[in-house]
């Protein structure tokens, strides 16, 4: 019986192990990120944890428990995948993991379509995530909201086995949303005694969704004027706050926008200048 096609990013030429980084620039990468003071604190405070444990070791003292694996729990668009990348990087810099790729999957990519089929599909997923990180999105979605048998029980228990075979050369974040994430780590026991450190990943502000444009316009030579600033400021304070919310990626959905505006009311203009070229005016701001 056929499957559909998972949502698991397998390793090419292209995305093998990532490149030796230093610290220093790893944690300078992670204090630029707009907001998630609170997740840049829990990751500053785990690195500097991990590296006492590597100091301990060196000198021939037995390390203490330390979980790497995580919880992120937090609405879409709160930066969670990219802090999963940054968080394999930065463990291979600490010399914890040997490759510090990350491996994105949700249920599909773990869960078969008939009895036999989830384990091996769990375990090839994990086996393409060794020597770097494993994260689930929505991984909340393994355990059904209301019981009843589920091949995601199945997923679960080969999840904590590779953990245990692999305890050092895998690193599992399991993400989703707040509200969720309890009801995947009591699934199984197994779970609960490996994933001992959540990070909330709090939504965006306006100011920090304003500052997620400005960075996306600045990397694609735009400018927002001043009062294209203000404006885009008071359109996200305008919208609606529900769970499907999207956070960084409504920002970057509105950089597109307001580009695509411009280019409409340039392409009219009789003689464009450079700086129309540049400049993201009031007129461009998307419309409620």
């Amino acid at each position: 019986m056929p499957s559909s096609p998972p949502r698991c990013r397998p390793l090419t030429p292209q995305q093998g192990d990532v490149p030796d980084e230093s610290l220093d620039d790893l944690l300078g990468e992670l204090a630029e990120l707009v907001g998630l003071d609170r997740v840049k604190r829990d990751v500053s405070t785990l690195v500097k944890l991990m590296q006492t444990v590597r100091r301990r070791e060196e000198a021939g003292l037995p390390a203490p428990p330390l979980s790497r694996h995580l919880v992120f729990a937090g609405n879409p668009g709160t930066g969670k995948t990219t802090v999963a990348r940054l968080y394999g990087r930065l463990l291979k810099a600490l010399g914890l993991l040997r490759r510090g790729h990350l491996i994105e999957v949700d249920r599909s990519a773990l869960v078969g379509e008939y009895v036999g089929h989830t384990g091996p599909k769990t375990a090839a997923a994990v086996t393409s995530a060794l020597g770097g990180v494993l994260f689930i999105d929505e991984a909340y979605s393994l355990v059904p909201r209301f019981g009843g048998n589920d091949f995601g029980q199945e997923a679960i228990a080969t999840l904590v086995k590779m953990m245990e075979d692999h305890r050092d050369d895998v690193v599992i974040i399991a993400a989703g949303y707040p509200g969720e994430m309890d009801r995947f780590i009591g699934a199984n026991p197994g779970l609960a005694s490996r994933f001992t450190r959540t990070l909330h990943f709090d939504d965006y502000d306006s100011a920090e969704l304003v500052s997620i444009v400005e960075h996306q316009a600045a990397g694609h030579r735009y400018e927002l004027t001043d009062v294209s600033r203000a404006g885009l400021a008071d359109y996200f304070t305008a919208l609606p706050r529900g769970e499907g919310f999207g956070n960084g990626r409504l920002a970057r959905q509105v950089f597109q926008e307001m580009t695509e505006r411009q280019a409409q009311r340039v392409a009219e203009l009789p003689a464009a200048t450079g700086d129309d070229l540049v400049l993201l005016a009031p007129e461009d701001l998307p419309t409620r």
